[in-house]
């Protein structure tokens, strides 16, 4: 409860925290409108490959145009204001920013780039969930090592379900499920960036389209973004895959603890201590009530000789299952970029992550949208080929399957019939690819850790 006295004394100081961020586009731009109001916080640049947005963005942002006018980083350290640059490498370079804020959404950029920052002894705030499900557990590692932090995002939903599992197992809970609410259907596994404003106009209206990436946004609809964050979740907390993927059962905020429990006690999971996505609607898509579509939720039960504190569950109202024996805690939204100030303050003020991945036990698989021929060039998240599935580290591993982050401008050596999941060996792959010898880097790294799937 302290952040915000910390970063007061260091505004009184004169020393705010020093920020840059990689990525001007919906995220960055979220964090960049409240950074600016945010008292010993000062973001001394904004890289991105494309100047003439960013600046459009901050306009957008309510920033005046004085404040983004510096012509140099030691214009703007020396002013208070911020440098815009396409240099990403040379603001993470400078010796004066303590705190780099990686929101490209590309898992190779990211990797990249966490790496230099890395390098330069800075703190790295992931943003790009992506690269983070693609290979955190090593860039996390490798930041230990160096002496700086590797955090997951605040705002966005996995750190803060990284929260609320934390808080669960500080008060001596048994976590059950963690996960977060979508739109979800399984037809939508089809979405393409042409189809996907028919689902995502029915609950979030974005009046601008041109100011979003629609491959980036239609991976939320087709479900790889719910395999990518649950993933995290599960690498950051201990959580597990499930045998089978996510199941997104539609639920209620007030169901929560009835359906997230074991099938053996009458929900829908394969075991405990697994990560889950609940729909707002259907499978006849018709709207849930109540539903949790923007939400995050953690469900757990007390020890089972513990009457006494489902009793205190009944007396306080908490959202129990019918049996009484498990309960929900929910947070009904999140605000994504708005909130990220929490991460930057808290690496450089307390020292401490907003989650970070410390185990390789979730992996977000490539799997076909629809048929796909030999010769196809497959196009990458939220694209037209394939959608990502959460599937456990140990599985994904011996199966030979190819991660989602990966599965980018690489051409397809033989055909692959809808709802297949991919293998390396479908693709032809480029084998000096620095993100492609990372991911395996890893895999060498966590194997020997790997418990048995689900």
């Amino acid at each position: 409860m302290n952040l915000y006295k910390l970063a007061m004394a260091r505004a009184e100081a004169g020393r705010p925290v020093t920020a840059g961020i990689v990525g001007a586009g919906k995220f960055g731009t979220m964090f960049l409108t409240e950074a600016r109001a945010t008292k010993g916080l000062h973001v001394v640049a904004v890289a991105d490959l494309d100047i003439a947005h960013a600046r459009q963005q901050l306009k957008m942002a309510c920033w005046p145009a004085a404040q983004f006018s510096a012509g140099s980083f030691d214009g703007a350290v020396a002013g208070g204001t911020t440098f815009l640059t396409d240099d990403a490498a040379a603001m993470i370079a400078d010796p004066r920013i303590e705190v780099i804020v990686e929101a490209t959404g590309n898992p190779a950029t990211g990797i990249e780039l966490c790496q230099l920052a890395i390098a330069h002894g800075k703190h790295v705030i992931m943003v790009n969930v992506e690269a983070d499900a693609l290979a955190g557990p090593l860039l996390a590692r490798k930041a230990t090592a160096a002496g700086v932090i590797y955090s997951l995002a605040w705002g966005d939903q996995p750190a803060l379900i990284c929260e609320q599992v934390d808080w669960a197992r500080a008060c001596g809970f048994n976590v059950v499920a963690a996960g977060k609410g979508t739109r979800y259907h399984p037809s939508y596994h089809a979405s393409t960036p042409e189809t996907l404003w028919e689902i995502l106009d029915k609950y979030l209206v974005i009046k601008d389209r041109a100011s979003i990436n629609p491959k980036m946004f239609n991976s939320f609809i087709d479900g790889s973004k719910s395999g990518i964050e649950m993933t995290a979740v599960c690498n950051a907390t201990g959580l597990a895959a499930q045998g089978d993927g996510l199941s997104f059962p539609a639920a209620s905020r007030f169901e929560l603890a009835d359906v997230c429990k074991p099938q053996t006690a009458g929900g829908v999971l394969q075991r405990a201590g697994v990560t889950e996505v609940v729909s707002s609607v259907d499978r006849h898509e018709q709207d849930v009530p109540h539903h949790l579509s923007m939400g995050t939720f953690v469900v757990f039960e007390a020890d089972k000789d513990n009457d006494y504190a489902r009793r205190c569950f009944r007396e306080y109202n908490m959202l129990q299952d019918k049996s009484g024996h498990y309960a929900a805690l929910y947070r009904p939204i999140h605000m994504i970029g708005l909130e990220l100030g929490i991460s930057v303050l808290s690496v450089a003020l307390r020292g401490e992550a907003t989650g970070a991945p410390h185990c390789f036990n979730s992996d977000v698989v490539a799997t076909a949208k629809r048929d796909l021929k030999a010769g196809e060039i497959l196009d990458g998240e939220g694209g037209y080929c394939v959608w990502g599935r959460q599937m456990p580290a140990a599985a994904s591993l011996s199966g030979g399957h190819l991660p989602l982050g990966l599965a980018h401008d690489l051409p397809l050596q033989r055909d692959i019939a809808a709802g297949e999941a991919l293998r390396w060996s479908d693709v032809r792959l480029d084998e000096a690819d620095a993100t492609l010898q990372f991911r395996r880097d890893m895999e060498d790294e966590f194997a020997p850790s790997l418990s048995p799937s689900v």
